[in-house]
């Protein structure tokens, strides 16, 4: 029988967890979704100089965050968007605890970020470094469902850490499949040296503005 949900409640019970968890790969779609809007904002200040849409993507990520740790996460909006997005996909159970302490900085960090910006309307490298912060939060969130929030979460409360993503918080030996040979190593040094090297024999060629494809191909017709 399905437990009846309050309306002020962070986590959701789930048969076999003893802590309120939540769905992970919602949240993980949500943090995706937040950091392209955040960071075509970031576009929008370094090449066009326009503050305008970062203004809005900071007063709604603040609301979404404040109604995700006081009110509760069912009904953060952009958990809604994740949670549609990824409805076919077998949930991931994380402990909702240090989601609540992550949010906690991604709400000090936009409020800090609405001050400066839109009630002082202001920029200097305080923005700047507190917008780069978000970025990174939200790409390791997304792109390797790591969470940095949670990280720190547990170096303050070790014992209380429980059902994090890919169970790192147990103690465990790596399967074979995730150990990395001296051969993969050596391989990844020789990328990094390839793309040094490209960028020694090429930068000048790559950087020549492209053409327009109909002129070049009509020059070389009239040859």
């Amino acid at each position: 029988m399905k437990s009846k949900q309050n309306i002020i409640q962070f986590g959701e019970k789930v048969e076999g967890f003893n802590i309120p968890v939540l769905n992970e790969r919602e949240i993980r779609a949500a943090a995706g979704i937040l950091f392209v809007f955040m960071l075509i904002a970031l576009m929008m200040i370094l090449f066009k100089g326009n503050f305008l849409m970062i203004k809005y993507i900071i007063i709604l990520f603040l609301t979404d965050m404040v109604i995700r740790v006081f009110v509760n996460p069912r009904y953060s909006p952009m958990l809604i968007i994740g949670r549609l997005i990824v409805s076919r996909q077998n949930p991931e159970y994380v402990g909702a605890p240090q989601k609540k302490f992550a949010w906690k900085i991604g709400i000090a960090f936009a409020s800090f970020m609405l001050f400066l910006m839109i009630i002082l309307n202001s920029y200097s490298i305080l923005t700047g470094l507190t917008c780069l912060f978000c970025l990174v939060f939200l790409f390791f969130e997304s792109a390797f469902g790591i969470c940095l929030g949670c990280l720190v979460y547990s170096v303050f409360y070790k014992d209380k850490v429980q059902y994090c993503p890919g169970e790192i918080c147990d103690v465990k030996n790596k399967h074979d499949i995730q150990k990395t040979s001296v051969s993969q190593w050596l391989i990844l040094a020789g990328f990094i040296a390839y793309i040094f090297l490209a960028v020694s024999l090429f930068n000048d060629t790559f950087s020549e503005k492209p053409r327009n494809l109909w002129k070049i191909l009509s020059e070389a017709t009239h040859q």
